[in-house]
């Protein structure tokens, strides 16, 4: 005598009321989780690692505010004067909606000037905390502020009390750039590492308009 391994019909009705029934308790449960997430801050939001989307990523947050009719501003540390598409739109349609600074002067290997990287970098800083102290902004977005922090431009111990003693309660700061330093990363409220698994650069592409910029 054989077994008969013939695969069973699958009644649809049955498999559609167990589906049901498994959502219904996933639901009461995710509820239950829910009811318990009452309060609401400021968060100090960081992107970080060696993937692609650390920006992208923070300017569609960005550009959330902005949809919602809530003021922003970016401050951007270290891209210089070349156009990227988000600079583009929101200085010609959204100038109203959100302050964009580009304070770099680019790519630190393409300056080669530490003592001007370093005061652009400062400039920056100080151009980050006056729009974080202002009341109106709602979210502000530090781009690439890790890199300057990682060459030493901007001091760690300074962001990092800043942002812990003088953020108003309410006021979300996005942070950006490969290696975030260990003490962002410690009063950080969300830390997102982009993981690089594949990369057309490697393969000789190069950053092409409407995907890196």
């Amino acid at each position: 005598m054989t077994d008969d391994k013939t695969p069973k019909p699958v009644d649809p009705t049955a498999d559609a009321d167990r589906h049901a029934m498994k959502m219904a308790k996933k639901k009461v449960a995710r509820d239950k989780i829910m009811a318990t997430k009452t309060d609401k801050k400021g968060l100090v939001i960081v992107h970080t690692g060696k993937g692609k989307g650390k920006s992208s990523a923070a300017f569609g947050m960005i550009f959330r505010h902005i949809a919602h009719g809530m003021p922003c501003a970016v401050v951007q540390f270290i891209k210089g004067g070349m156009s990227t598409g988000e600079r583009d739109l929101i200085l010609s349609k959204f100038a109203d909606e959100c302050a964009f600074h580009t304070m770099g002067e680019g790519f630190t290997w393409e300056t080669q000037d530490k003592t001007r990287d370093t005061e652009m970098a400062m400039a920056a800083w100080e151009k980050a905390k006056e729009l974080i102290r202002d009341p109106a902004n709602s979210m502000v977005l530090l781009d690439e502020i890790n890199i300057a922090i990682r060459y030493d431009y901007v001091p760690i111990a300074d962001v990092v009390a800043f942002l812990r003693d003088e953020k108003p309660d309410m006021t979300h700061v996005v942070l950006t750039g490969r290696n975030a330093h260990v003490d962002l990363i410690e009063i950080a409220d969300l830390v997102t590492e982009m993981e690089l698994v594949k990369h057309p650069f490697r393969s000789g592409i190069k950053a092409q308009i409407g995907v890196e910029f």
